[in-house]
């Protein structure tokens, strides 16, 4: 029941969160934006482990563990932020959509899983012709389309890339203590990107909307969200974890049309539908999740 509630959780909160990092980098600058939400979860973190009473270990193999999450949480967050100047938050949810095909041919090479067989070479190819009628939409492309492309690209290996690494890491750790870690090498991550990128703080043009943002996603996105996603990535294999991206690309889309004013169009549609289909037809095969190496301190 635990892990049903936490991967539903992930579910609703990974839906949410294109828009919310469009929200919020409306008015806020990506990199200040990134570091306001990892300061919000680390502190509010903090207070949850010493109420719990959960120890946030700071040993060699810990901090592997949180650089390997960092590789996500910074690498794939800060691109997705970047991303949402040039494309719609429907796209970049679509985008991630392939995740777990990136993270299959991941596991593959990193953690010795079976090799790819007729299927999913298949599922692969009609997956990517899904993409590619997403993003050949002319509607929701604007002329820099193609460095929101790129960035989203970036975003998703880098996710798919920490969710495989994390899984060569044998450690006996707190989901909560997993996220704090993480948090703890993000934020110097973002402030360096905020001293490179900006190195300006003008508050008094920030909206509520990007502000409000950024505290749901503090909140949520980053605390509730990643302690829910470390606890299902340690109960769950890396490929069972990725289907949670074949759910969010449909109620991303519509919340983006409802409330961003996003087209839906034609090629969206049959784009997405033709995503999901080859995503549903590369997890066909795929084992039953199987227990992993390591275990949680306490459930």
């Amino acid at each position: 029941m635990k892990i049903a509630i936490a991967y539903l959780t992930v579910v609703l909160v990974w839906s949410t969160t294109p828009l919310g990092l469009a929200w919020s980098s409306a008015t806020v600058h990506p990199s200040m934006a990134g570091l306001l939400r990892m300061v919000i979860a680390l502190v509010l973190g903090l207070a949850l482990l010493r109420i719990w009473r959960v120890p946030l270990p700071l040993n060699k193999q810990a901090f592997k563990l949180y650089s390997a999450s960092c590789v996500g949480i910074f690498g794939g967050m800060f691109c997705s932020y970047l991303a949402t100047a040039y494309i719609t938050t429907g796209m970049i949810s679509l985008a991630f959509g392939m995740s777990p095909i990136i993270t299959g041919l991941l596991a593959y090479k990193l953690l010795d899983e079976p090799k790819l067989g007729l299927t999913k070479i298949l599922a692969i190819c009609v997956s990517l012709s899904g993409l590619l009628i997403v993003f050949s939409d002319s509607v929701n492309l604007g002329v820099d389309a193609w460095k929101g492309m790129l960035l989203i690209a970036l975003a998703v290996c880098s996710f798919s890339y920490s969710a495989v690494l994390i899984k060569t890491i044998k450690i006996d750790i707190h989901p909560g203590a997993t996220m704090v870690g993480s948090m703890l090498v993000a934020v110097p991550l973002y402030f360096l990107a905020w001293l490179v990128m900006d190195r300006s703080l003008p508050i008094e043009t920030w909206s509520a909307q990007s502000i409000l943002s950024i505290i749901y996603l503090g909140i949520f996105g980053s605390l509730v969200g990643f302690i829910c996603y470390f606890y299902v990535l340690q109960k769950l294999t890396a490929n069972s974890v990725a289907l949670i991206t074949m759910m969010t690309p449909v109620l991303a889309i519509l919340l983006g049309r409802t409330l961003n004013d996003e087209a839906l169009t034609t090629n969206i549609i049959v784009g997405a539908s033709t995503i999901i289909l080859g995503l549903a037809l590369y997890q066909r095969k795929s084992a039953k999740p199987k227990s992993l190496g390591y275990n949680l301190n306490s459930e």
